[in-house]
């Protein structure tokens, strides 16, 4: 550490006027020339300086060496112990391997045994190779740290993204909401308008003839004033019309007595208006290390499984669904490598349309709320644009388009290669391949690397073994997950909680593992050769598709 910053301060002196510079000055940007240096603060002193550092009472005892000692030989300075700083070290304890100053050791380890001077314990002097392990162990422990940095930077580019995302859903809900609450309110104005419509022309109806029915009776008593002046015969045929119109509206005025009052009443949905105004959140935000804390892994059990027809009417060839995504709207998208198709279904799994390539798909991933890209055997990858039509738009080139399996993740694509992965850009090309270990080892057991996807900040890749292996974003492997009843792993997915599914191609099997890596046994067996899958986080189903099959298969979960 003392070698450390008398190097340093050579260097922050090179270019300088004078061959050394006043440290205290220099952190003012004023160069004044050094004459002394002392070992233990490890600064060059001006005169002044010098004047200072020899008054003050912590630095009064320090021993200040000319400008030209310190240049002609390596300056370490005496080290100071950790708690009392103002104490040489000068003790070793056996009991706790730490070395000390002579206060804590009459004060903190009096009882310790192997207690001993420091010049008792260096008689021999240090081994080289005991500087050389410790020098490795050194440049060890710094590479993991800078890998942790690495990660923990990660973490923190995906902890924005994960609050973006959240505040996006969190306004998504809130819109959805206020729409369909306007969209009540709309269907009741409209049956309100209805119902008075109805109930007034009702209303209007019946004044009209009872106000007929009033003119009539008027009529009636004019005439049965002159009816005695008629002959017999008219005096007949006026009486008999004269009752009947009597009759008619004592049958009115009956009916009309008889029929309750028209009116309007609304009665609120309680249920609905409870549940909104007894609402204290959208829904809860938890932090990973929340859920480690607190929540045990899901153990998922098979509910229902069934089977979906998703072969179209021009197929020529039996469908051989190799890649599965979800779009954000919730429909589903697949690559159909046995037509050259992509195919979308809707929310209830409906065939809903499709686009033809120009060469068998090989993977598939989605881009944004508007754009999926699609890895072709032809070394490109093709983007679709998924709004009310499937539309081919611009692609790129890339290497090994033949391997299945591709994923997206902080604006890269992730795409699988012989016996590793490749990182690309979207727009601008390749940016690394990761495919060995810092040790130059191999990170996957198979040449024959497969399906992916992200779960947070790692990407879990299928290697067509046992299991599959989790990346860090640096491309660092972060745990592998491995069960012997996996056979030949292809198809991934995760669930909202974390919980991962892998298919086995061979063992006609999905097993499941917990966020940590811990297995937690098989979902589903009994499949044929399944080459890929999809969690869909609306219906809390896994989708899996099997080799040369019309069907994918629907596995709807419980807990």
């Amino acid at each position: 550490m003392a070698e450390g910053g008398h190097s340093q301060s050579l260097k922050d002196s090179s270019d300088a006027d004078f061959e050394f510079s006043c440290t205290p000055c220099g952190e003012d940007d004023i160069k004044e020339e050094a004459v002394k240096y002392c070992p233990e603060c490890q600064e060059y002193l001006c005169t002044t300086c010098t004047r200072h550092h020899s008054r003050l009472k912590a630095t009064r005892s320090h021993k200040l060496l000319n400008k030209d000692e310190a240049k002609a030989g390596s300056v370490v300075a005496i080290a100071k112990c950790h708690y009392h700083l103002d104490r040489d070290i000068e003790m070793y304890c056996g009991t706790h391997d730490m070395v000390y100053c002579t206060t804590c050791i009459a004060t903190e380890h009096r009882s310790c045994s192997g207690v001993t001077r420091i010049e008792d314990k260096t008689k021999s002097g240090v081994q080289h190779s005991e500087i050389k392990s410790l020098l490795d162990e050194t440049n060890n422990v710094q590479e993991r740290i800078r890998a942790l940095n690495i990660k923990t930077q990660n973490n923190l580019d995906c902890l924005e993204k994960q609050r973006d995302a959240i505040q996006e859903k969190i306004v998504e809900i809130t819109t959805s909401l206020i729409d369909h609450i306007k969209q009540l309110e709309k269907k009741m104005t409209n049956n309100l308008a209805n119902d008075y419509t109805k109930i007034k022309k009702d209303l209007e109806s019946e004044l009209t003839v009872a106000t007929h029915m009033i003119r009539d009776l008027d009529k009636t008593s004019e005439l049965l004033q002159r009816v005695s002046s008629m002959d017999a015969g008219q005096q007949f045929v006026q009486m008999t019309l004269m009752k009947k119109t009597i009759k008619d509206a004592c049958t009115l005025h009956a009916n009309s007595e008889a029929n309750a009052t028209n009116s309007l009443h609304f009665t609120e949905n309680g249920d609905l208006v409870t549940s909104v105004m007894t609402a204290n959140a959208l829904g809860k935000v938890r932090t990973e290390a929340e859920d480690l804390k607190t929540s045990k892994p899901v153990q998922y059990k098979m509910k229902t499984k069934k089977e979906i027809n998703v072969k179209m009417t021009n197929d020529i060839n039996v469908c051989t669904i190799n890649d599965i995504c979800q779009l954000p709207d919730g429909m589903i998208v697949l690559t159909d490598y046995g037509n050259n198709k992509v195919k979308r279904l809707d929310v209830y799994y409906n065939l809903k349309d499709h686009c033809d390539l120009d060469a068998n798909p090989s993977g598939i991933c989605c881009i944004n709320k508007i754009e999926i890209a699609v890895k072709m055997i032809d070394n490109n990858i093709q983007f679709i644009s998924v709004a009310s039509v499937l539309s081919k738009t611009r692609r790129i080139s890339i290497e090994y388009g033949g391997y299945w399996g591709m994923a997206y993740c902080d604006g890269v694509l992730w795409t699988s290669k012989y016996g590793g992965v490749n990182v690309y850009n979207t727009t601008e090309g390749l940016i690394k391949t990761i495919d060995k270990k810092q040790n130059g080892k191999a990170i996957f057991k198979s040449s024959c690397v497969q399906h992916m996807a992200v779960s947070c900040n790692t990407m879990i890749v299928t290697d067509y073994s046992d299991g599959a292996v989790c990346l860090n974003m640096d491309g660092t492997v972060e745990r592998e997950l491995r069960d012997s009843r996996l056979d030949t792993t292809r198809g991934v997915c995760v669930s909202v909680d974390g919980t991962v599914f892998l298919s086995g191609y061979s063992s006609n099997n999905i097993v499941m593992f917990s966020s940590d890596g811990k297995c937690l046994g098989e979902l589903v067996a009994g499949l044929n050769n399944p080459l890929s899958m999809c969690y869909d986080k609306n219906k809390n189903c896994v989708i899996a598709a099997c080799q040369s099959s019309d069907n994918i298969h629907v596995i709807e979960l419980s807990q």
